[in-house]
């Protein structure tokens, strides 16, 4: 659309807003200053440089999305062009997955810093704050559990991950001068009827309560609940009510995401509902 066209439209939705009060102006200039954080996994449903297989564990993606960003460097290719199209200079959240690995494998308890330094460059110089995310699905030890895993091996791996992830997001914060905002999901649950909910509960608090113990004065923690996801459709460690508890005791932000629920429930309820009981609410907005 030409420039001019698009100054004309303005001027009649500036127009019409005006007469109910609303100075568009205003709003435009107070948009510049708010920022989302753009899941940098839109570029390539979610395969990451990890494994370069399709993908498992309580999610829809498939990871063969046609067009999709095949390399580091398209992903970045991608997101650059995406801010161009946006009003505002937006954040951009990483999964643990998207990781610089130089073609090497890393395994998940294996990441650091030095994983994400090409990432915390590249943001410096496109101007662009980092978030992060640990990455519990997709794995040879994911399955159907992993923080509540009663496999002790298996647990304390999922454990050291999460807090390798909070010591990158840690590192980003510094490197960016801004609290880099860390979410934790993870996909624990079972597709068959469980005569023992407390078990894995009780051993995801546990899980939660040690990745929580190392103050990172530069990283904020979120927790993500969810009623299912695909495969795991009977029982969810880590519900909407477990982390609404958490979050509320352990002064950590919850996160709504606006795909996680019944198609009965209103994610937007939810938000007054909860905001009394917890410092910080992250939104995410499902595609």
């Amino acid at each position: 659309m030409k420039q001019e066209h698009i100054e004309k439209a303005y001027a009649i939705a500036k127009e019409r807003y005006a007469t109910i009060g609303v100075d568009t102006d205003e709003v435009l200039a107070l948009l510049q200053n708010q920022q989302i954080s753009l899941h940098c996994w839109q570029t390539d449903d979610v395969m990451g440089f990890e494994r370069n297989e399709a993908l498992s564990g309580g999610i829809q993606a498939t990871g063969n999305s046609p067009g999709r960003a095949r390399n580091i460097d398209e992903v970045r290719q991608d997101i650059a062009f995406v801010k161009t199209l946006l009003a505002g200079n937006h954040r951009l959240n990483l999964h643990e997955i998207y990781g610089d690995f130089g073609g090497k494998f890393v395994d998940r308890d294996e990441c650091g810093v030095e994983h994400f330094q090409s990432w915390i460059d590249w943001a410096k110089e496109n101007h662009t704050l980092l978030d992060f995310n640990s990455s519990s699905f997709s794995h040879p030890k994911s399955g159907s559990l992993s923080l509540s895993n009663p496999d002790e091996g298996i647990r304390k791996f999922w454990i050291e991950h999460t807090k390798r992830c909070r010591d990158i997001a840690n590192a980003m914060g510094e490197a960016q001068g801004d609290p880099c905002i860390m979410n934790l999901w993870v996909h624990d649950g079972c597709k068959d009827v469980s005569v023992n909910h407390g078990l894995y509960r009780n051993l995801l608090k546990a899980s939660l309560d040690e990745i929580f113990e190392k103050e990172q004065p530069m990283m904020k923690d979120c927790i993500e609940g969810k009623v299912f996801g695909i495969g795991l459709e009977s029982f969810t460690v880590g519900s909407h009510d477990f982390y609404t508890a958490y979050a509320a005791k352990n002064d950590k932000i919850l996160t709504i995401d606006t795909g996680h629920y019944h198609p009965t429930e209103s994610p937007a309820d939810k938000v007054s509902a909860v905001l009394p009981f917890v410092k910080e609410l992250m939104l995410h907005v499902s595609r």
